[in-house]
């Protein structure tokens, strides 16, 4: 009898986090849709119609592209996690857009660790958080690359005011925090949650390359969708920048908006301020990039998140999952 209280009052429990979780990334998306500062929603709306973007032709090639970017990141997760528990793309498919929506209200989205974690019997879970930092860092990684390629083409072909002390000393610390990581790869005491660096880098080793390689690909490949719909947009809104100039600006943007501490939600009000700013040496105007930006954030952030919400609510305690 007390056994069959206990489970209900959890299984109580569950439920009200699954409906907590759904409700604060609703309350937290409807929040940004009607209270940004930066221009008015019925505004915002007469500038699409003015411009054609609710045309049946634009609005399904924009979700085709954002269909395309989530389905090469469920990729990405299903080739890490497949050695290590059976996994379809169905599976994959559940835990990306359910650990979205519960990371949304988290700072960086570092909820979305322990999200698909919690998908995982508790055996696995480390390994887990493992993959997809791993997935993480492969996407940073590009991100990282072709923006600071890109941020580079942009301070030669505009003026810039930069604080080349301050350059200095940041670069100067994150050598030193290199240093440091590597000097704790070589220590077996040091350890983070039950694991110490070197463990964390021997289970690294321990993945094929092909594996990684192939990581890498789908990272990349989703990058190059997300910053050719953006390019999209700006062609859509008749903007007379050219395909090279327009990845210049991308680039930066992505990679500033990236290195920004911030809740994830409010990831379309940082990116819409680093876009303004970026975008005006391209003389778009403000109203443009912020359309813009805040609809790269509807159809892959909020759209995602409201197809994940489905699968927050539907979650179950995982099962013991057979190790490969």
């Amino acid at each position: 009898m007390n056994l069959n209280k206990h489970y209900k009052t959890k299984q109580l429990l569950v439920l009200l986090l699954k409906l907590s979780i759904v409700g604060l990334a609703f309350y937290f998306i409807s929040l940004k849709l009607t209270e940004n500062n930066d221009f008015q929603w019925n505004e915002f709306m007469a500038f699409l119609n003015e411009n054609a973007v609710f045309s049946f032709k634009f609005i399904g090639f924009l979700i085709l592209l954002s269909i395309l970017n989530w389905f090469f990141e469920i990729l990405k997760w299903k080739n890490l996690v497949a050695p290590l528990s059976p996994i379809t793309l169905k599976m994959a498919t559940e835990q990306s857009l359910g650990a979205l929506t519960a990371s949304l209200i988290t700072p960086n989205r570092i909820g979305d660790y322990g999200a698909k974690a919690l998908f995982y019997p508790k055996a696995l879970r480390k390994k887990i958080v493992l993959l997809n930092l791993l997935g993480n860092l492969a996407q940073m990684g590009v991100t990282t690359v072709l923006g600071f390629i890109g941020l580079l083409c942009f301070i030669q072909r505009y003026t810039l005011t930069l604080n080349y002390s301050k350059i200095l000393f940041y670069s100067l610390v994150l050598l030193a925090c290199g240093v440091t990581v590597w000097g704790l790869t070589q220590s077996k005491r040091f350890k983070i949650k039950g694991f110490s660096i070197r463990a964390v880098f021997n289970f690294y080793k321990s993945i094929e390359r092909h594996r990684l390689l192939k990581t890498l690909l789908y990272a990349s490949v989703r990058y190059l969708i997300f910053s050719f719909q953006f390019y999209v947009l700006l062609q859509i809104f008749n903007t007379s920048i050219s395909y090279t100039e327009a990845m210049i600006g991308i680039t930066s943007l992505y990679l500033l908006a990236s290195i920004i501490p911030a809740i994830s939600i409010f990831d379309v009000v940082i990116k819409g301020s680093l876009a303004v700013f970026l975008f005006g040496f391209l003389d778009v105007n403000e109203l443009t990039i912020l359309a813009i930006t805040t609809l790269m954030w509807l159809f892959n952030f909020v759209g995602p998140s409201i197809l994940g919400s489905y699968f927050v609510l539907t979650f179950k305690t995982p099962k013991l999952i057979k190790q490969c």
